[in-house]
């Protein structure tokens, strides 16, 4: 169930000409789309190279890493989409989006695919397994109160590279980072009815 988090920016804000996709292969996808669609912001879910067309950025929420891999290769998504994020389509990855965006997992399986996007190094459940989850305020850059953020079977960021922005830390380790048109948080944001996160990826690449 979402939690209620007082948000200070408005419900709506003029996004009505953009369309978001939200990766709906497996994990948190439906609560990705109400939070873009809060925003005004036309949110298809993507399970096809097809969903794709038109697309001005996407979201790849959290769930199982391994399995979220796979599932992109089953489909035929996994080398459409990655074309397309390597020509720029902006992308905002949350928990195990965040280790299909990262250059390097360092407990990675074998078999496992990334898209090599963000020059961060992570690891896998880094703080810990389902039973450890946890809640916690962050600041966030560019907010003028804390997110609070919800951090299940969330992954460690162990290295972050020289062109990487940190917009939000825990106890000194980095949880919201931007590079270029990549956005990633080790927690998930769309479990609080919070759209600040969601606007700030928007922002980041619809300002442009």
């Amino acid at each position: 169930m979402p939690i209620e988090v007082g948000d200070d920016a408005p419900a709506t804000s003029g996004f009505a000409d953009l369309t978001v996709g939200v990766l709906a292969l497996q994990g948190a996808f439906a609560l990705h789309q109400q939070r873009l669609q809060a925003l005004g912001v036309e949110a298809p879910l993507v399970r096809t190279p097809n969903d794709l067309e038109n697309l001005d950025a996407i979201v790849l929420p959290g769930g199982e890493s391994t399995t979220m891999s796979n599932l992109l290769a089953t489909s035929g998504l996994f080398d459409v989409l990655g074309q397309r994020l390597a020509d720029g389509l902006p992308v905002f990855g949350t928990c195990a989006g965040m280790i299909l965006c990262a250059a390097e997992v360092r407990d990675g399986r074998s078999d496992q695919r990334g898209f090599d996007l963000m020059d961060i190094s992570v690891t896998r459940n880094g703080y810990g397994r389902q039973l450890e989850s946890f809640e916690a305020d962050v600041e966030v850059t560019g907010l003028a109160k804390p997110f609070h953020a919800l951090f299940i079977r969330a992954p460690f960021v162990t290295r972050v590279g020289d062109g990487v922005e940190i917009l939000a830390e825990l106890d000194g380790s980095a949880v919201l980072l931007r590079q270029q048109g990549c956005t990633v948080a080790a927690f998930h944001p769309e479990l609080t009815n919070d759209t600040r996160l969601h606007r700030i990826f928007i922002d980041s690449f619809s300002a442009r």
